[in-house]
């Protein structure tokens, strides 16, 4: 049941959507150390923990355009810093990459501490913390949240002539949840930007020694954060869906649905639960392989924000297919083997094909041209063409970028970074 993007009527409603954005960052010292301070921002509904106490977690509204979301998260982001710059406790900065700077051991991590009414938040970061260890939630990036316009779902279930807006809204967020996961690969190698570590993070006793990794984005990779399983789920219906992961929570392989380290989720409004999901239906599927752009002040870049936006209207465009359970194993493995940083070399399987991951997503790309083309959207066939432009040309790659800027004294220059961006945002209007 893919979208009709064929009438003027569909084309005129196409981009019609929501967007909200959460970036993790960690609080650092400008010695490179994490900071063992309480977290400062007890005041603002928008910027909260995630594992740690010291991993900063902004939050975005609800927002119907692109250039409004990253408006706010670039607004937040600029408090944050500000603030963090003029603690009375000492000045303090966001590190900006998605690896961690300077790590004493698994003592050095402090678990995010609530109050006493939330403190089941509090056992469970330490169920993950035995379950998957400490240094592997250092990892951060950012999860996009999208939701499609009423207008778009309610056109699409006219033409269709069938279900209920609430039935047709889950079952076309159902299959844009098996494409996004098919593809959830593209989306790591065109964003990836984190090849660089340091030696900390694999050996205590490596402390301010510099690690290039094989990977373009380590968190996304083999040594990323993964569940110690790949979970196969149910699309035909929202109720086997939400019952296949309820069955690896039964079989005591999660704790809860937030244990599922899955590239993409599909949630309800409020309350994460299997239980709301089912009985309130899909509000919006969230994509969760971003990496931290250090290249961008504010850890992002606006055109790639467009290009996902992009990319979810093409894939609805395509024919649903099945997605069997060998392919469900295949888009996991592929993920980690698109974050792999040689792309000539790095071989996914594709369509039932084995092929670089450079040149399936170049086919891609070309494809997803020809389909704006085709229907004259200039603006959205020139956000496809800034992307090829990665592909086509190497130095163009964060994670290449990052690699050859930052693979010498990685800490050191990655603190001078954060304190520059510091004065950027104080100084300009993102």
């Amino acid at each position: 049941m893919s979208l009709n993007f064929d009438t003027p009527l569909s084309i005129q409603n196409m981009y019609k959507a929501t967007f909200g954005l959460e970036k993790e960052s960690l609080r650092s010292n400008e010695n490179g150390f994490l900071s063992h301070t309480k977290h400062p921002f007890t005041g603002n509904t928008h910027i909260d923990r995630d594992f740690c106490e010291n991993q900063v977690e902004i939050v975005t509204d609800v927002w119907d355009s692109t250039v409004a979301v990253f408006k706010h998260i670039s607004e937040l982001h600029r408090t944050v810093v500000n603030e963090l710059s003029n603690l009375e406790s000492g000045k303090e900065i966001i590190w900006q990459f998605s690896n961690p700077p300077y790590v004493k051991g698994e003592s050095d991590i402090p678990i995010a501490s609530y109050k006493e009414s939330l403190k089941g938040k509090e056992i469970y970061r330490k169920y993950l913390a035995e379950k998957y260890g400490k240094k592997k939630m250092l990892f951060s990036g950012i999860h996009f949240n999208f939701s499609f316009g009423d207008e778009l779902i309610e056109i699409s279930r006219a033409e269709n002539k069938t279900d209920s807006f609430y039935e047709h809204k889950n079952k076309l967020y159902l299959e844009l949840a098996k494409k996004m996961t098919k593809y959830s690969w593209l989306i790591v190698y065109l964003t990836a930007a984190s090849p660089v570590m340091d030696g900390s993070f694999f050996d205590d006793t490596k402390l301010g020694k510099d690690v290039i990794t094989p990977f373009s984005s380590a968190r996304c990779s083999e040594i990323g954060y993964w569940n110690n399983f790949i979970p196969i789920l149910k699309y035909d219906t929202l109720q086997s869906y939400a019952g296949s992961i309820q069955d690896y929570v039964d079989k005591g392989l999660l704790r809860s649905v937030s244990e599922l380290y899955y590239p993409i989720r599909l949630k309800p409004k409020g309350e994460n639960s299997l239980e709301n999901l089912k009985n309130s239906g899909v509000n919006h599927i969230e994509l969760r392989m971003l990496d931290l752009n250090p290249l961008s002040p504010v850890g992002i870049f606006k055109e790639d924000i467009d290009f996902l936006h992009m990319l979810i209207i093409y894939l609805m465009s395509l024919d649903d297919e099945d997605f069997t359970d060998h392919e469900q194993i295949s888009a996991v493995k592929n993920v980690k083997r698109a974050a792999n940083f040689d792309d000539e070399n790095t071989v996914i399987e594709f369509y039932g094909e084995k092929v670089s991951v450079k040149s399936a997503a170049l086919k891609v790309l070309c494809d997803m041209q020809d389909f704006f083309e085709k229907r004259k959207q200039e603006t959205a066939t020139e956000i496809v063409i800034r992307q090829k432009e990665k592909i086509l040309h190497k130095n163009k790659r964060y994670a290449q970028i990052i690699k050859d800027t930052y693979g010498k004294d990685y800490v050191k220059k990655g603190i001078q970074l954060s304190l520059t961006y510091a004065d950027i945002l104080k100084k300009e209007t993102l």
